[in-house]
């Protein structure tokens, strides 16, 4: 089974987010912050393949959980998908130079979910 972290300070979005990946077959762990995600992402890293990041967050946002986790060439294998409110073209231009593979905008729904996972070919 292909494990994914879910990273998001709203503990409502990480259940939603984690119910929508368990039901696709991903074993999923989480992290409420950028921060507590590198380190959640050592601890766990055998199985990751997949993170899926909000921008918004307290201590370590999205962008610079995406920066500092691309900074390592390890890391080059594990999707990464941008999961949040923020709506301009300029913010989703940031996300995808810094690494992220796919950008999401809030609200979603799970079917817009498993679309982009098959468009990483995350999903089958």
């Amino acid at each position: 089974m292909s494990k994914a972290m879910i990273v998001d300070d709203s503990k409502a979005m990480r259940m939603f987010l984690s119910k929508t990946l368990e039901e696709v077959g991903y074993e999923v762990c989480v992290a409420a912050n950028g921060k507590e995600a590198l380190s959640v992402f050592e601890r766990e890293k055998a199985g990751i393949s997949l993170v899926l990041v909000d921008w918004n967050m307290p201590e370590m946002n999205g962008l610079e959980f995406v920066q500092a986790f691309r900074s390592d060439p390890g890391h080059s294998s594990v999707m990464l998908m941008m999961v949040t409110t923020e709506t301009e073209m300029e913010q989703m231009v940031k996300a995808l130079e810094a690494g992220a593979n796919e950008y999401v905008m809030k609200p979603f729904t799970k079917e817009i979910i498993a679309d982009k996972l098959r468009l990483m070919g995350a999903l089958q």
